[in-house]
């Protein structure tokens, strides 16, 4: 029987459980990993004790095949060039079609009503709005100047990290 001895320290204190069954459960583990770290004969091992000591075998061997360097990327472009992803490109243009369209009528209908019942509410807007010469005016197309850039500024962001990416 060759028998290899691990230089690697052993703990035998267990960590606390609250379950006793946890506790057998981790001492049976850590027994097989054991009884496998130091190759004992393994005939008179019970069922689960075979069952963790062909895991930690399992896991002490190096994989067999290590996956390919771009493994992401290829992945990635089989589900983009599968028939499933094609078909959600198309229910998203076919979404954004419709949403085009209803943006489109509200915009119509919107404007069919400002032409029709326009001149009942309208001045009554009109009012409500400060003579063009007072502050308020400048305070107000500034405020619109300021999110309008920095709307501007967060498209222009948004355009320069997809280019970069």
């Amino acid at each position: 029987m060759n028998r290899h001895i691990d230089p690697r320290p052993i703990n035998d204190v267990p960590p606390p459980f609250d379950d006793a069954s946890h506790e057998r459960e981790w001492l049976a583990q850590e027994s097989a990993m054991r009884r496998e770290r130091l190759q004992l004969d393994s005939i008179n091992d019970d069922a689960r004790t075979r069952r963790y000591r062909l895991l930690a075998r399992a896991l002490r061997e190096p994989q067999p095949h290590a996956l390919p360097v771009d493994f992401a990327q290829q992945l990635a472009g089989r589900i983009a060039a599968s028939p499933a992803a094609r078909s959600v490109a198309s229910g998203t243009r076919f979404e954004f079609t419709l949403l085009l369209a209803l943006a489109t009528v509200l915009v119509v209908a919107a404007g069919a009503v400002v032409a029709m019942y326009g001149d009942a509410w309208l001045p009554s807007f009109v009012a409500i709005l400060p003579a063009p010469h007072a502050s308020a005016t400048r305070w107000l197309l500034a405020l619109i100047g300021c999110l309008g850039a920095s709307w501007l500024l967060g498209q222009w962001q948004r355009h320069a990290e997809g280019r970069a990416n």
